[in-house]
């Protein structure tokens, strides 16, 4: 469907002041009568299971686990990428349509028999054919090291090769549970090609067709008894400091920054060894507060692979968000803002962090520079405008008291959980005033509004038809004009119902 919602002028609607005056007994009363009149129309256990949750306490954080991580590893055109959209094909959830998703993403939420995991995809990176061993095994061996669980895929018509057999090695040091998906199994004729898979020492080779989908459900069961209910990579914490991971792109004053923080030099990694790859954490003191920095500076690509960079980045990126609540994102001010900060900030988006903009060097910016640095950020970071913004200078130190009012107000909005009654009356009252508009003849109505969950603020709209994505950010706009929000992604979700069919 057509974006062409236009988005109306709403200085003058009055709806912060009618909201205001709200008298939350009766919005309270209204709510309910919403809430029952749901039971006409066809909800399914996952409805329930969201309206069962549903809580008018502001204090009622709600913690999601950190999903079990898959990670899917293996040498170019074995069908990796084939298989993770098989797996992927089997979710029923209908995509999201958020603008900016980046385009060389590794990590995906999958879903089987109602068990969900991330899936990691190490494919989509032709290393160059020179140093292909070294350079299979070395990504694979980040994929792993960040996983709960490894399926190593292997081309069942050409067999064992060296490049699968540098990859066993990892697999061994590494202990974690692992199949040996023998892939481009597409009928019967090819099974004996399986046996000869033996003897990569990995047990037996389970036979899939990812193209065609054979096996691949016998797989996945099997997978579930293995997988753990919670990461053991990704645990989420509860209590303690504030997390939070310092991110940007190479040379931009990362370690800078967690060096001053901590007021100290810490070691820094020597980029050839390539020893760490684990976002390291420091308990840091500033301005009277403690909070736990993870920093991805330690995670260095080893030097020698001129590909796959974005690969190592964003897995970088993906490990420090995993552990953290909030992120900041550090900007070079001296050079122009790149598409390579625009990706780390949609990995941002994508993770449902919270976010702060540091724009870092800012003691090295003249007049002329500034002038363009405000066109670009109006530009390239419009999608984030409700990001909160500071000037610093990692090197020197200059203003780094200001990143704490930054984080906490970000954390706050990203902790903040909306009564159901007033948000179903701000619904109501946007409604009013500015209904969506008719679709073939229809005009698609919200039925009733939750907020699911905080950490990000999760509202779940239960609506007679598909809203249009303009629609969505208009709610979500003037949810921040009205209860602020400032720092946090704000999620939108739709359940589209139909009424019930009376038995005649």
């Amino acid at each position: 469907m057509a974006d062409d919602y236009d988005e109306p002028d709403t200085n003058d609607d009055g709806l912060a002041e009618k909201l205001g005056g709200l008298d939350e007994e009766l919005a309270a009363q209204r709510t309910a009568a919403l809430r029952s009149g749901l039971a006409d129309y066809e909800l399914d256990e996952e409805d329930l299971a969201v309206l069962d949750a549903v809580s008018d306490d502001p204090d009622a954080i709600r913690y999601l686990p950190a999903l079990p991580v898959v990670a899917i590893v293996g040498r170019p055109n074995v069908g990796k990428s084939a298989l993770v959209n098989r797996i992927l094909g089997r979710r029923e959830a209908v995509v999201e349509d958020t603008p900016g998703v980046t385009r060389d993403r590794v990590s995906y939420r999958a879903e089987w028999n109602t068990r969900f995991f991330t899936l990691v995809d190490t494919g989509g990176w032709e290393p160059d054919a020179r140093g292909i061993d070294a350079s299979v095994a070395a990504q694979a061996e980040v994929a792993i090291d960040l996983s709960d669980l490894v399926l190593f895929v292997v081309d069942a018509n050409v067999g064992a090769t060296s490049t699968d057999e540098q990859v066993v090695k990892l697999l061994r040091r590494a202990g974690k549970p692992t199949f040996l998906i023998a892939n481009k199994v597409d009928d019967v004729r090819q099974e004996p090609n399986v046996a000869e898979l033996w003897s990569l020492g990995l047990g037996e080779p389970k036979p899939v067709s990812a193209l065609h989908g054979r096996g691949v459900a016998d797989l996945l069961d099997e997978i579930m008894k293995t997988l753990p209910e919670v990461s053991a990579v990704a645990k989420e914490e509860v209590g303690g400091p504030r997390r939070v991971a310092i991110l940007g792109r190479p040379n931009v004053g990362k370690s800078s920054l967690l060096n001053k923080a901590a007021g100290e030099e810490r070691a820094v990694v020597n980029e050839l060894s390539g020893t760490t790859r684990d976002p390291v954490d420091e308990q840091v003191e500033i301005a009277g507060k403690f909070w736990r920095f993870v920093d991805t500076a330690g995670i260095r690509r080893r030097v020698h692979l001129q590909q796959g960079a974005d690969f190592y980045a964003s897995h970088r990126t993906s490990a420090a968000l995993e552990k953290a609540e909030v992120a900041v994102v550090l900007i070079d001010v001296t050079e122009p803002i790149s598409e390579q900060d625009v990706r780390i900030i949609d990995l941002v988006l994508e993770s449902g962090r919270a976010l702060v903009l540091a724009f870092n060097k800012w003691d090295l910016l003249d007049d002329e520079r500034r002038r363009y640095l405000e066109r670009e950020i109006e530009q390239d970071l419009a999608h984030v405008s409700w990001a909160p913004r500071v000037n610093i200078s990692a090197r020197t130190g200059r203003h780094m008291e200001k990143l704490v009012p930054a984080l906490e107000l970000a954390l706050e909005s990203w902790d903040t959980r909306l009564p159901t009654g007033k948000f179903n009356a701000f619904l109501a009252e946007l409604a009013q005033s500015h209904p969506h508009p008719l679709r073939g003849g229809k005009q698609p109505r919200i039925l009733f509004g939750t907020q699911a969950s905080s950490r990000p603020p999760t509202f779940v709209l239960f609506t007679t038809g598909f809203l249009d994505p303009g629609y969505r950010r208009y709610i979500q706009r003037r949810l921040r004009e009205i209860y602020g929000f400032e720092g946090t992604p704000i999620q939108v979700n739709m359940r589209v119902r139909e009424k019930r069919q009376r038995r005649s």
